[in-house]
């Protein structure tokens, strides 16, 4: 049989045919799965930190995400209107049109409503008290058969209960259990994030700051805010770090010594 006779059979050219769709149909899917995704136009989420909302809009259309304020906070000192927090955090990569969360400063502070923590994880507790407009201060461990398992919330050392009425932006710190067999962390990197931002990672990592060192560059509350990492203690590491460890940061506004 030559070749002519092989292409004009019917089985050989139903094969073909079915070859050639079914390109077709796995190109197709690639493209669309390419376009749906937007799989090559992700974009790092801005700093959105310290700036008007006004301006901090401006910048997210530029970027191509969009703002969603979820809650206000009073922090004294601080620009009225201000954003003070966001989510994600700045750097994150998204997809264009992202909305991103944030919190913003208050023009004077609001009674807000205690949640209920205990027994809940330090994962959860921290999105609990953070949604309800509190602050997260200190990760405080003691011994425990579990783990991250909050046993209480304290503010100033004294436990705080579940439906107390707080000023929002109150620093409320969770006491914490901790086995033994279930009680390291790693040191993330916070080199090149804003004052907010490092402190919200490290405690993703369940760390606490030691200490915020700024330098000379830094003169007012605000310029503490809008201040960056450029150096941490200890450095990122996977070695191995016990929960509730602290870290210490030293923050600048000099270009010179920012991260590059």
């Amino acid at each position: 049989m030559d070749a002519k006779s092989i292409f004009q059979n019917a089985i050989v050219k139903n094969l073909i045919a079915m070859v050639i769709v079914g390109l077709v149909l796995l190109i197709s899917a690639m493209v669309f799965l390419r376009v749906y995704t937007r799989h090559d136009s992700l974009k790092e989420t801005p700093d959105f930190a310290n700036l008007t909302l006004s301006d901090a809009t401006e910048l997210a259309d530029n970027a191509g995400v969009k703002l969603d304020v979820i809650d206000s906070v009073y922090v004294r000192g601080m620009a009225k209107g201000a954003v003070y927090r966001q989510d994600p955090v700045a750097g994150t990569m998204v997809k264009p049109g992202r909305r991103v969360a944030v919190v913003v400063n208050a023009v004077t502070p609001r009674k807000v409503t205690m949640p209920q923590v205990a027994e809940k994880s330090v994962r959860q507790a921290k999105a609990l008290i953070l949604s309800s407009g509190l602050t997260l201060g200190r990760l405080i461990y003691v011994s425990d058969e579990a783990s991250n398992r909050v046993l209480r919330a304290t503010r100033d050392g004294k436990t705080v209960r579940s439906g107390a009425e707080l000023n929002s932006g109150t620093v409320i710190d969770l006491v914490a259990g901790l086995n033994t067999s279930d009680c390291v962390t790693s040191v993330p990197k916070v080199k090149g994030l804003k004052t907010t931002a490092a402190v919200d990672v490290l405690h993703d990592y369940f760390l606490n700051v030691k200490k915020l060192n700024y330098d000379d560059s830094v003169k007012t509350f605000a310029d503490s805010l809008d201040a960056v990492v450029y150096r941490q203690s200890p450095e990122p590491t996977t070695m191995p770090l016990t929960m509730g460890s602290s870290v210490s940061l030293y923050l600048t506004l000099d270009p010179e010594k920012m991260p590059k």
